[in-house]
């Protein structure tokens, strides 16, 4: 059985292989909860980071044609699931995690 360190490994690597997929440059990505499943057969591990997120435009900002440059960028944290294979090391799922 792989150690919990190999496994959180596998699912930094795989979120960052498909991180172009995301549209989002994972900032400040960590490691939230690892969890190992009952019948011993997978990791659960969750990551978590911030995607920018703008706030929505005023009707003010629409008539005035203002530029929103100034404006700061706000996050919004998200997770991510990941099962690794406690076996292999292999990540064989990956979905949203609501918290």
């Amino acid at each position: 059985m792989i150690d919990v360190k190999t496994a959180v490994n596998a699912a930094y690597e795989y979120i960052k292989s498909i991180q172009h997929m995301i549209n989002s440059s994972l900032r400040d990505l960590r490691l939230e909860e690892v969890e190992l499943s009952e019948d011993k057969n997978f990791w659960l591990i969750t990551l978590g980071f911030d995607i920018p997120k703008k706030p929505p435009k005023s009707p003010l900002e629409n008539l005035m044609g203002t530029s929103r440059a100034d404006t700061p960028v706000l996050y919004e944290r998200e997770y991510k699931l990941f099962k690794v294979n406690s076996q292999s090391g292999e990540v064989e799922a990956m979905k949203i995690r609501q918290v």
